[in-house]
């Protein structure tokens, strides 16, 4: 257990965030059609090794990647194992696990995320290929109607066991339980997200003890509270910043490292605004950071444009936005950043 804390305190350290490059299949259909390329194994491992080999980015502002799969066994195009260029880079190599969030039998519209049979086989063998931590998806929808105390209840346990087979293959779990921001119909409150993302935090940590999971070896990856993307209510930074530490503080222990927000649909500036904000606030028992997807990889993407030549600037695109996180985890994110590149 004091190796999983501290890999779990390596992640959160001062100044370095996630990225979470284990988009599905489906999802990075999405991204790509944003420029109009086809997804196939090429692309996807091109479009990944320009991110991998942003050297910049990848040894001063990024501590961990979470992967699938297929990218964890992946070799650039050279030839070179991906896991090779994160152990030049000193950055640890994480897995995705889950098999994804399908509907849950007897509810309306909620689901389950699945894919505990099978888990400590497969985590024993990515242990052996070097991931030294690993991701869990739960999903929880505002709707009229949901979430239910059951919905909850179900994600948080699987949650719970996925993290103490992780932690028995000695990989450090990353927790994510996400309250949707961008689900249907998405136009909940600022309130309605703080109350269910609270009720959500004391369940899984009510599951994560009831199964031993050593809290001080393992991640919180959750969503800040913000309105729905469809909401007619506008938030301050402040105001989001002020509400979701308010609700970590109220049902996160301080035994956890760290917290490592996902971005939950939020726009670039906008994730690292809040992120900052946060940690600004100060006095707070664990580390805050990020574990951003596609607000640390969107101008990458459309800078990049599928095309060779363009590889350098892609790679400057992202060591900006990995910078500008990584001054929001010391609090010292100032918009004028942005403007100024």
């Amino acid at each position: 257990m004091a190796s999983l804390n501290a890999i779990a305190k390596k992640l959160v350290a001062s100044g370095k965030g996630i990225l979470a490059a284990d988009e599905s299949e489906g999802t990075i259909a999405k991204r790509f059609a944003l420029i109009g390329l086809p997804v196939t194994l090429e692309t996807r491992r091109d479009y990944r090794e320009m991110l991998f080999r942003s050297t910049t980015a990848m040894t001063d502002y990024i501590s961990g990647v979470i992967l699938t799969e297929e990218t964890l066994e992946q070799k650039a195009k050279d030839g070179t194992p991906f896991r090779d260029l994160f152990t030049a880079a000193d950055v640890i190599p994480g897995i995705k696990v889950d098999r994804g969030a399908l509907p849950m039998p007897g509810s309306k519209d909620e689901k389950i995320t699945e894919g505990l049979d099978g888990l400590r086989q497969r985590l024993a063998h990515y242990a052996k290929l070097g991931a030294g931590f690993a991701k869990w998806r739960g999903v929880i929808a505002i709707t009229s109607y949901a979430p239910s105390r059951n919905g909850i209840r179900a994600n948080a346990h699987a949650l719970a066991r996925y993290a103490m087979y992780c932690q028995e293959a000695g990989i450090v779990p990353v927790v994510e339980p996400e309250v949707l921001a961008d689900g249907e119909p998405g136009d909940h409150s600022i309130q309605r997200c703080e109350d269910v993302t609270g009720e959500t935090l004391e369940a899984v940590f009510k599951e994560l003890r009831l199964a031993g999971v050593d809290l001080s070896g393992m991640l919180l990856k959750p969503n800040m509270v913000t309105p729905g993307l469809r909401s007619r209510e506008r938030a301050s930074v402040e105001e989001v910043a002020q509400r979701t530490v308010e609700t970590l503080r109220r049902f996160v222990p301080a035994a956890v490292p760290g917290i490592a927000f996902l971005s939950g649909g939020q726009s670039d500036e906008e994730a690292t605004a809040h992120l900052s904000a946060m940690n600004q606030i100060g006095g707070l028992p664990w580390a805050l950071t990020f574990s951003y997807g596609r607000a640390l990889q969107t101008s990458a993407l459309v800078t990049w444009n599928g095309e060779a030549q363009n590889v350098k600037a892609a790679q400057e695109a992202f060591t900006h936005r990995a910078r500008m996180n990584a001054l929001a985890a010391l609090g010292q994110y100032k918009p004028e950043l942005d403007l100024a590149a």
